[in-house]
């Protein structure tokens, strides 16, 4: 498991967009430096010459995420001005990275502007030095296709993360309405206990007392008013689209140890620790903590290699804890813990923040020094 922990580490890290870059321009670059001395013994000073054009081009290329128009403009040019004077043959290899670049991080009027342009270039120096009669298609093909297949990878990346930001926008919809409808079962509990009380009390009061009477009689009607726009609401909620049948009844911080067992069963080995005396959570918290822990592990599951999650729980006086670490390596190097690199918030913890947030508590997640991903919450037990 250790030499396959090693690879994925140098993979990512030659992943890395200027890591990938320079490794790119080294190794081919080598040819050329390496024949350099073969080729200055033979005293072929123009193949020599060829191959300084080459790594000019090669060099620029250094540049070409961040300035993709500048380094096609100087390939270009380094590779028109070869061809005129007879020092390269052919078109070079850097020149097809370049034109790539431009339709890869360039869009709209500036790829076909510079598309255009590098095709004016390449269909005059090929008119000048080449056969002429096939000039203009051969500069299409040159041209075209290194521009085109940037252009269509450039494309399929915008539609994946299109993707991703509407399955992230509705998995917070849909975490929403699971939060509604848990609060109402919460809220709806408590105000049909205290409807209840205040009938009872206003049934046992004296004939004398009306004015309590009727202030109870008040009270009882406004508790039934609120339990019938509570479920007004919750019908709403629940005819907006797609829902998975997710009761907020016999989900807590009691089932976690069913839930790490099911964990272990799906593949993610899984510890429960417990530190406090624990005590009867209210009934918010307490689906906090389960729909927390249970998010943190489908997270792991999914976006770790080799990992082994740990959740932490602990009961404090005034306020309870739980924590969920893995060790594991992260599948896609921009996705960590479910967090995209640049900090956008994955799928299931702008859920996992919004619960946190309507118990008053306070989240923290971010990948671990050591490895691995790190979630944190601290909810009061009860409201300030």
């Amino acid at each position: 498991m250790r030499p396959a922990r090693t690879l994925l580490k140098v993979i990512r890290f030659f992943r890395r967009p200027k890591v990938f870059d320079t490794t790119l321009v080294i190794v081919l670059s080598l040819p050329p430096v390496l024949a350099a001395p073969v080729l200055l013994y033979l005293g072929t000073i123009a193949d020599l010459a060829g191959g300084a054009v080459y790594l000019a081009g090669m060099a620029c290329l250094l540049a070409r995420r961040g300035r993709p128009v500048l380094v096609a403009a100087l390939v270009v040019a380094i590779d028109a001005a070869g061809l005129t004077t007879g020092l390269t043959r052919s078109v070079n290899v850097p020149t097809a990275i370049a034109l790539y670049s431009v339709g890869r991080y360039t869009s709209g009027r500036t790829t076909v502007i510079i598309s255009a342009a590098a095709y004016a270039v390449y269909a005059a120096v090929l008119e000048w030095s080449g056969p002429g009669a096939g000039a203009w298609l051969g500069a299409v093909f040159l041209v075209g296709v290194p521009v085109g297949i940037g252009q269509i990878v450039r494309l399929r990346a915008e539609l994946a993360e299109r993707g991703r930001r509407e399955a992230a926008d509705d998995a917070v919809r849909t975490e929403r309405r699971r939060i509604a409808r848990e609060l109402h079962d919460v809220v709806a509990h408590h105000i049909t206990v205290i409807n209840a009380l205040v009938g009872g009390a206003r049934a046992t009061l004296p004939p004398e007392q009306e004015v309590t009477r009727n202030a109870l009689e008040s009270a009882e009607q406004t508790a039934r008013q609120a339990m019938s726009e509570m479920r007004h609401l919750l019908d709403v909620l629940r005819a907006d689209g797609k829902e998975e049948p997710d009761a907020a009844t016999g989900v807590g911080a009691d089932r976690l140890p069913e839930l790490i067992k099911e964990a272990g069963s799906a593949g993610l080995p899984a510890r429960l620790s417990v530190t406090g005396e624990p005590v009867a959570l209210p009934a918010a918290v307490d689906h906090a903590v389960y729909r927390i822990v249970q998010e943190a592990l489908t997270n792991t599951r999914k976006h770790a290699l080799s990992a082994r999650a740990e959740v932490l729980l602990t009961y404090a006086s005034a306020a309870v804890e739980v924590e969920v670490i893995d060790d594991g390596l992260a599948r896609d190097p921009d996705v960590i813990g479910g967090m995209k690199g640049s900090g956008t918030p994955g799928f299931g913890l702008g859920g996992m923040a919004e619960r946190v947030a309507l118990c008053g508590g306070q989240l923290s997640t971010g990948p671990r020094p050591e490895g691995g991903f790190r979630v944190h919450a601290r909810l009061p037990l009860e409201q300030p």
